[in-house]
């Protein structure tokens, strides 16, 4: 027994045909959409536009984070570029120090020498 009614196969085959028929229309028109210049350029234009929104988005941050007086991403660059300076004068200065103590122990060596050959 079939549970099938008889003239189902008569009532959606219109509609199925309908619809594989609407499906086709709407990818031909998609693909011809996408495959133009315009579509191209509108994606562009719509990459940038979001680039720039978020730019300004980070920009409002911190603007926000300025205003209520908290170190923003800027704050924190502009003194890491600093401590990363102190750093490297640091260095230097060390690198004086042991410079001097060498030539002040190359001295101390010398000193002994001469009162020891005297």
């Amino acid at each position: 027994m079939s549970t099938e009614h008889p003239f189902d196969h008569w009532t959606r085959k219109p509609f199925r045909d309908w619809y594989e028929g609407m499906e086709k229309q709407a990818a031909e028109a998609t693909e011809q959409l996408v495959s133009g210049s315009a579509f191209a350029e509108l994606l562009g234009l719509t990459a940038g536009n979001f680039a720039a929104l978020t730019r300004i988005g980070g920009e409002t941050c911190d603007l926000m984070l300025r205003n209520m007086r908290l170190a923003g991403r800027a704050d924190v660059t502009r003194l890491g570029r600093q401590l990363a300076r102190t750093e490297d004068k640091l260095e230097r200065v060390l690198q004086e120090v042991e410079d001097l103590r060498d030539q002040l122990a190359d001295r101390a060596d010398g000193a002994v020498g001469t009162e020891a050959a005297s």
